[in-house]
């Protein structure tokens, strides 16, 4: 995979997944646990995600063949999710699609039950995530190619684990102006990423865009 591009892929999986503006999720959801229950989630969770992760990548384009969708038309619309949740972020605000609605959130199971559900899907592995790795995944052509990409995945899936692990005390530290910030600052970098998806998809299926 062209190093440009397993730059991109990683900053784009960084700002949908980030463990560190994921970490107050994390925290009220586990909320209750005991610190040695909180690093089983945490390992938990950092499995469920690495499964869950694999499988999109490996079968995200059968999928799409499955429907009859192009990987251009999936790339224009995974661009617009995309742009919304990075949108959001620049905003302040969580994405329903990526976080759940209020009424998903108070069904939210108790810390015992919820390293897949919320916190590996919908929250780290939702549509956003989805899209990033299925389009990505069609930019490898070799093995050389799928060791980058699963090289960068894992490289996230580390963070997710470490970050999470270490919950109890990093949260005693992390304020809300730090959350903030990387918020804002991984929601630029996610709309940049999916304009240039969106704009990628709209040149092949409209040649005359292109010039």
């Amino acid at each position: 995979m062209d190093p440009e591009l397993a730059v991109k892929f990683f900053g784009a999986l960084f700002a949908i997944m980030n463990p560190v503006t994921n970490l107050p999720i994390f925290l009220g959801v586990t909320d209750g646990a005991s610190p040695s229950e909180q690093r089983a989630i945490a390992i938990r969770t950092a499995a469920y995600v690495s499964v869950f992760g694999i499988a999109v990548a490996l079968m995200g384009t059968q999928l799409l063949n499955l429907f009859g969708i192009s990987v251009d038309d999936f790339r224009v619309a995974g661009g617009l999710v995309l742009l919304l949740i990075g949108l959001n972020m620049l905003n302040g605000s969580e994405s329903r699609s990526h976080h759940g609605t209020d009424g998903e959130k108070a069904a939210y199971p108790d810390a015992a039950t919820v390293a897949f559900y919320p916190m590996t899907f919908p929250i780290l592995v939702g549509p956003g995530t989805i899209t990033t790795m299925i389009l990505f995944a069609q930019q490898a052509q070799g093995l050389g190619d799928w060791i980058t990409y699963f090289g960068v995945f894992g490289a996230i899936v580390g963070a997710i684990a470490i970050v999470f692990w270490f919950a109890g005390d990093l949260g005693k530290h992390l304020s809300g102006t730090a959350k903030a910030i990387m918020s804002r600052l991984m929601g630029m970098i996610l709309a940049a990423i999916s304009i240039d998806m969106i704009a990628t998809g709209l040149k092949a299926l409209l040649p005359g865009l292109a010039g």
